[in-house]
């Protein structure tokens, strides 16, 4: 029988009640402490979840001798100070995406997390749900050929109410840190090498905030990635790769829950799983078998990866002449 590992929870947002829910459907996962910018919200937040400790500021929680994880849910900005926070008590961290704003602040929380020798890893949720898994496989099988192309892209439209985190840059608002990093992310699973040119176009609101863009990233041996993301508009949100001797469809590719295997342009098979939760017990189940095997960080989203992503999304706001107030 796996031991049971505890788990705390810094932040009390939306993405927060996501994860513990999830969290509930794991046998050998127990939720015991959370922690929030006041007392009302981790009680509040406590008694929904049946949580034992609950604590009005982070510091506590991350010095709570019960607590073996933590999974960091607060608002962008706050991320590198709440993961270091972590880090720094000897605690393991998985930190929601986008791991923080700008890859001087991943690199960061990189040096702390290997100098600490703790486990961290950056919370991208759909690298592990089953069709995604089963899309990893097929591409290492070499299964359609050598991959040259990858069309992906995620968005919605929300209210553009400019009080509303999405849309205030003090908060690191836009497309491209809650929408477009899914794409972003994806074509780096996909191709496994940083891009060596990176051509974007963006529409800037008028809350100073990237709202819809898009972008070619292009990697050797012309391979290329075509991606989009918005939070003004509605996309379909599928993704297909491309290669010399098939391809492979994803629907809905954030959410997957099947994939298609085509060789040339006839079905070859076709995978389905549909899973109980919102799909973020994955994750948390990739991050405890990591902890039981002593493992500094995942495989499957490495350190340097993320880093390697963050660098991406720097280049494109340098190219949109898009900076956040609070960075310096």
């Amino acid at each position: 029988m796996k031991k049971t590992i505890k788990w705390g929870i810094i932040g009390t947002g939306a993405i927060a009640h996501t994860f513990a829910e999830s969290l509930g459907t794991i046998k050998d996962a127990e939720l015991v402490a959370v922690g929030a910018s006041s007392k009302e919200k981790a009680e509040a937040f406590g008694k929904e979840f049946n949580i034992p400790s609950t604590y009005g500021n982070y510091s506590d929680l991350v010095n709570d001798v019960d607590v073996e994880i933590i999974y960091v849910a607060t608002i962008h900005p706050l991320h590198k100070e709440c993961v270091l926070l972590a880090l720094k008590a000897g605690k393991a961290v998985i930190c929601e995406k986008p791991l923080t704003v700008n890859a001087k602040e991943t690199e960061e929380i990189i040096k702390c997390a290997r100098d600490s020798k703790v486990f961290f890893m950056e919370a991208m949720w759909t690298r592990y749900l089953p069709a995604i898994v089963k899309v990893r496989q097929w591409l290492k099988a070499g299964l359609i050929g050598n991959v040259k192309m990858l069309k992906a892209e995620f968005g919605f439209c929300c209210d553009g109410n400019a009080e509303g985190r999405l849309f205030n840059a003090n908060l690191g608002g836009g497309a491209l840190l809650d929408a477009g990093i899914y794409p972003i992310s994806f074509a780096s699973m996909v191709f496994g090498s940083e891009p060596k040119t990176i051509r974007s176009m963006a529409h800037i609101g008028e809350t100073k905030v990237d709202e819809y863009f898009s972008c070619i990233l292009g990697y050797e041996e012309d391979k290329m990635a075509i991606l989009s993301g918005a939070i003004q508009l509605y996309s379909q949100n599928d993704a297909w790769i491309i290669g010399t001797e098939g391809k492979i469809f994803i629907p809905n590719f954030l959410r997957a829950e099947s994939a298609t295997l085509f060789m040339k342009d006839e079905i070859e098979e076709k995978f389905e799983m549909k899973y109980s939760d919102i799909g973020y017990s994955y994750e948390a189940k990739e991050a405890m078998n990591c902890i039981r095997e002593n493992k500094l960080e995942s495989e499957i989203m490495p350190m340097d990866e993320s880093l390697a992503i963050m660098k991406i999304m720097d280049e494109l706001r340098k190219q949109w002449g898009l900076k956040y107030p609070f960075e310096v």
